[in-house]
């Protein structure tokens, strides 16, 4: 069974939410989000790259358990020394259907 393009939407409006809202935002969920607005001026190393895959992946693995990271990159921005692009390949799975898309966000 293929998801809908409203429920499509509608995990990757959910998964935007997560990665864009910061840790403590949101009201009686103190750990939902993430803290990716920490990595802003840091500099576009290995190291923070890492940093910043392993933030998204924990807030999917405990927020969103039926989202499978397939694909996970974090590189420099080609126009702006001080900024860095994520590119996120996912599949959602459950028990109806399995559905691949992708969303990428610009710190």
């Amino acid at each position: 069974m293929e998801m809908t393009k409203e429920s499509k939407r509608a995990v990757k409006s959910d998964l935007m939410h997560l990665l864009l809202t910061n840790k403590g935002e949101r009201l009686y969920m103190p750990e939902f989000g993430t803290n990716l607005r920490k990595f802003l001026f840091e500099p576009n190393i290995d190291t923070v790259f890492s940093d910043i895959r392993s933030e998204i992946q924990n807030a999917i693995n405990q927020f969103m358990p039926n989202l499978k990271v397939d694909k996970l990159e974090v590189i420099p921005h080609e126009d702006n020394e001080h900024s860095a692009i994520v590119r996120l390949e996912y599949t959602v799975t459950n028990n109806t259907f399995s559905e691949s898309d992708f969303v990428v966000i610009q710190l």
